[in-house]
């Protein structure tokens, strides 16, 4: 076989095989890696490139080392999950630098990281203000996880005496213009409901690139043709119109009625729709 053929089949043999190992050690290989992970997968490769490139070595001794050691990794990650003292070991352990609103200059030096960087790093999570910031961590991976001071931190539903809504992540029912019956069924839909919403957006099913269902059964949808503009959906904006709509002319007759039995029915009625109201705003209104 010539060298060029054997490197190039040795290159595909290491390929699934390094697949498989990642597979093996699982996606937090793909994620931030620690220092561990990061010696790992360097050593990895560089068993898979000698033997790939150095044609002296057997692929069989390569694919021995590299199984060896991602088990011995594997073996490693599954003693750090139910013991700290490994993990700490091994991952590292989070590293305070900015605690009460003071920077930790020694722990700063004790990680190696400079003025400048710690700044870079707030501002990648658009922290300009180092005011701003009550408390932050340095992880093991190196990103940084920082706590705003209280008043500078986002304006909640509950800090504004709302009611809090729980959402379901949107089902993508369309993808790349072929349907997902799986998803469809999942969220107790067919394709006849489908292709009646898309109906209603003025849709064809051919132009559809993209569709999702949120949790209150909205159907969103990008098309192949981006020049086409498609409506957003009106249904619950109208609703919560109608009901207060409704509520309004309860009130209207309430004053306008000369019978008192009249006026109290349309009092109570216009007194349970503004009940509803306060309790259907929040799902109803975009």
């Amino acid at each position: 076989m010539p060298d060029w053929l054997e490197v190039g089949v040795r290159g595909i043999i290491f390929l699934i095989v390094l697949f498989l190992m990642t597979k093996l050690l699982g996606k937090k290989q793909l994620s931030e890696i620690s220092f561990f992970e990061y010696i790992s997968g360097i050593t990895i490769g560089s068993i898979a490139s000698e033997v790939i490139i150095n044609l002296d070595k057997t692929v069989w001794n390569g694919i021995i080392g590299i199984a060896v050691f991602s088990i011995l990794i594997f073996l490693i990650e599954i003693l750090s999950m139910y013991r700290k003292q490994v993990r700490d070991f091994v991952e590292g352990s989070g590293t305070v630098v900015i605690k009460d609103g003071k920077i930790l200059e020694d722990n700063l030096k004790k990680e190696k990281y400079s003025t400048d960087e710690l700044l870079h790093l707030l501002r990648a999570k658009d922290i300009f203000n180092l005011s701003e910031v009550e408390y932050a961590v340095l992880e093991p991976t190196g990103s940084l996880s920082a706590l705003l001071k209280k008043d500078f931190r986002p304006v909640t539903r509950k800090d504004l005496g709302l009611d809090s809504i729980n959402e379901k992540e949107p089902q993508t029912v369309i993808m790349d213009g072929e349907i997902l019956d799986e998803a469809l069924t999942g969220i107790g839909k067919n394709r006849g409901w489908l292709q009646t919403e898309l109906d209603k957006k003025n849709v064809t099913l051919e132009n559809a690139f993209l569709a999702q269902v949120d949790s209150y059964g909205d159907l969103t949808v990008d098309l192949f043709d981006d020049k086409i503009q498609v409506p957003e959906s009106q249904e619950r904006p109208m609703l919560l119109a109608n009901i207060k709509k409704c509520q309004a002319d309860f009130e209207l007759f309430a004053l306008a009625t000369g019978s008192k039995s009249a006026k109290s029915i349309y009092g109570k009625n216009a007194k349970r729709l503004e009940e509803s109201l306060q309790t259907l705003t929040p799902y109803l209104k975009d």
